[in-house]
């Protein structure tokens, strides 16, 4: 919109001031009509642009595509506002007779300052290109250098903390455990409220058990948030032998969709055998915490506890008659119990469950002695037809695709490089020597950015590659299309920039962003373009410097408009900074408004330069 009022505003300042209303009419469409394909292109091309974001997988799925939807459907919006409803609020709105007199003082100041620049760059094409070159070979070095995260830090007061002793503790030994804790974590400036539970519903989602507890505690919005955190993080660590962590809700919450577990990174290993698995595993945590930047690395806590294991014996049940299932069957009544219906007392549900008594489930010689029935008129002794034995086993084993597994959970130290220490981990693991039959798998928040990287680099290609066919529709000049091409990583200068100025961390809002930054580069490179055309097929002005610095000096106006329009609507995202609610949008509003700086230097210095030599 703002490109077509202003080209009907420099038109109708142009045209004679004694037109008729029939002339200025003309005029209006003529003027509209000039930039129309170009905003048809520019659209088309900023809608390509966006499509990788749609594909994103995962967690990143979810929280970019109806950002990518609704930006997308804005920009339709606004194609269909310029196409349409601008032409005819600028003929009842704009005065019909204008003169030169009526541009802005400060847009005649810009312009011809302008001007004077871009005739001593054209000067020095040859430097212009090679500095341009440097810059980008430059940023995108500096890019290779930065930190690495799929999604910001989430500036919460609402905090999560895993609370885990060793397998076997009791329910109470838990419960006074984390009495304790919250009796010294209330008495910390800033900590409002407290709360844990300890094991499981019946009905839980989590299979854990008694010595699994998770405590939450709410900071004040007015405290001090760095320095509660800190004396928390005191406190928990003063309480050895319980694996503990201090983590946001929707941090907590994000790690166990990406890895099933509460660390930045999880080691996953497979394998038959569950005391080699657990050999491994500890293995494993020895060598990735001598990793730097690694934290702590826990490995698997299984314990072997001692346990009644009855096992039929085969030769006894053929010889005697009896099915070997059946037996199993009955004993696993008798010692597990078997839940067989419902009661209900004062709306109360009861579960009715036939077991044994409890003196004899943990009596050895007791449970060898018990009768089993056969049938209706027969019954055994469960000893004449089974082992009846106590033997150390695991109290806990995991499956996954029906394997066992262990998995070992790396937090990071602070500051660390996710990126960095991913990989570190992936070298470990490749030269690990693992036995026959066994392997891991590296999990994590990494791991879902590589797999979105990847869906961008991929799809991303072919929305490039439908870029260049879109200039080559509208351009009718590879040439011309593949210049285009080459000059837009400039703009991605300034994000790049600021991004390292403002922590070095790449998130996927940093790309959306830098992919945001693209479109607007491609789109004012476009009208740029169609205006040098109009200049020549229209107006019959010959190419050449003349026709360069009048074309980009015209399209100042409406390039800076934009920039300037943009950056305002982002203002308030950057001023509040990462604020509860804005993490994601604030790191992206950065690189946008870092990026229109270089994208509208592009614009007015590179893109013309690049047109004449193109053409010289």
């Amino acid at each position: 919109a703002i490109i077509d009022v202003e080209n009907i505003h420099r038109r109708l300042r142009q045209a004679p001031a004694d037109r008729s209303l029939r002339d200025t009419v003309a005029v209006v469409l003529e003027a509209s009509l000039e930039v129309r394909s170009a905003v048809v292109y520019a659209t088309v091309i900023v809608m390509l642009l966006f499509v990788p974001v749609l594909f994103l997988p995962g967690l990143a799925g979810e929280l970019f595509r109806p950002l990518a939807l609704g930006y997308g459907l804005a920009v339709l919006a606004s194609m269909a506002v310029a196409l349409t409803l601008t032409p005819t609020l600028a003929l009842l709105l704009l005065p019909r007779h204008l003169g030169d007199e009526r541009e802005p003082p400060l847009a005649r100041w810009l312009r011809a300052g302008y001007e004077r620049w871009l005739e001593r760059t054209m000067a020095h094409p040859r430097a212009v290109v090679g500095a341009s070159v440097i810059a980008v070979l430059l940023s995108a070095g500096a890019l290779g250098t930065l930190d690495e995260g799929l999604l910001p830090h989430f500036a919460e007061n609402d905090f999560l903390m895993h609370w885990i002793g060793r397998p076997g503790t009791s329910l109470s030994a838990m419960a006074r455990s984390a009495s304790l804790a919250r009796d010294e974590l209330l008495q910390i400036p800033g900590v409002r409220n407290f709360g844990a539970h300890i094991g499981r519903a019946e009905v839980a989602d989590e299979v854990v058990g008694p010595n699994f507890a998770e405590l939450w505690i709410s900071v004040d919005p007015e405290a001090d948030l760095d320095a509660t955190l800190h004396e928390v993080q005191r406190v928990v660590d003063g309480y050895p032998g319980v694996y503990r962590d201090v983590q946001t809700y929707l941090q907590e919450r994000i790690r166990e969709v990406l890895s099933g577990g509460s660390g930045a990174i999880v080691i996953r290993v497979f394998g038959p055998d569950l005391e080699t698995l657990e050999r491994e595993g500890r293995t494993l945590a020895a060598e990735i915490e001598a990793i730097d930047g690694v934290g702590h690395a826990s490995p698997p806590s299984a314990v072997v506890v001692p346990q009644i294991e009855i096992v039929p014996r085969l030769d006894r049940c053929a010889a005697l008659g009896v099915d070997p299932a059946r037996v199993r069957q009955r004993a696993a009544l008798l010692v597990s119990g078997q839940r067989v219906g419902t009661i209900v007392r004062g709306q109360q549900p009861i579960d009715v469950v036939v077991w044994s008594r409890p003196e004899l489930r943990g009596d050895v010689a007791a449970l060898r002695d018990l009768r089993i029935d056969l049938d209706a008129t027969r019954t055994i002794r469960l000893g004449d037809v089974a082992d009846v034995r106590i033997d150390e086993m695991a109290n806990t084993i995991s499956h996954q695709d029906g394997s066992r597994k262990v998995d070992v959970t790396v937090t990071l130290a602070d500051g660390a490089d996710l990126g960095a220490v991913s990989r570190a981990i992936d070298e470990r693991l490749a030269s690990h020597g693992f036995p026959a039959g066994f392997h891991a798998e590296s999990l994590g928040e990494h791991r879902a950015r590589e797999a979105s990287q990847r869906t961008l680099l991929t799809v991303g290609a072919f929305s490039l590659f439908g870029v260049f066919l879109v200039l080559l529709a509208d351009f009718r000049s590879f040439r011309m299309a593949g210049l285009v091409m080459v000059s837009l990583p400039l703009a991605l200068i300034g994000g790049v920039v600021v991004t390292a100025l403002g922590g070095g961390v790449v998130s996927l809002g940093t790309l959306v962003g830098l992919v945001t930054v693209l479109g607007i580069a491609a789109r004012n490179g476009i009208l740029l373009i169609a205006h040098y055309r109009h200049l020549e097929e229209k107006e019959g002005m010959p190419f050449g410097p003349a026709l360069i610095v009048r074309g980009a000096s015209e399209r100042l106006s409406p390039i800076l408009m934009t920039a300037l329009c943009t950056g305002l609507a982002l203002v308030p995202l950057v001023a509040g900074g990462s604020a509860a609610g804005h993490e994601i949008e604030h790191p992206m509003a950065v690189v946008i408004l870092g990026g229109l700086v270089s994208s509208t230097l592009l614009n007015l210095f590179a893109m013309p330069i690049v047109v004449w030599r193109s053409r010289r």
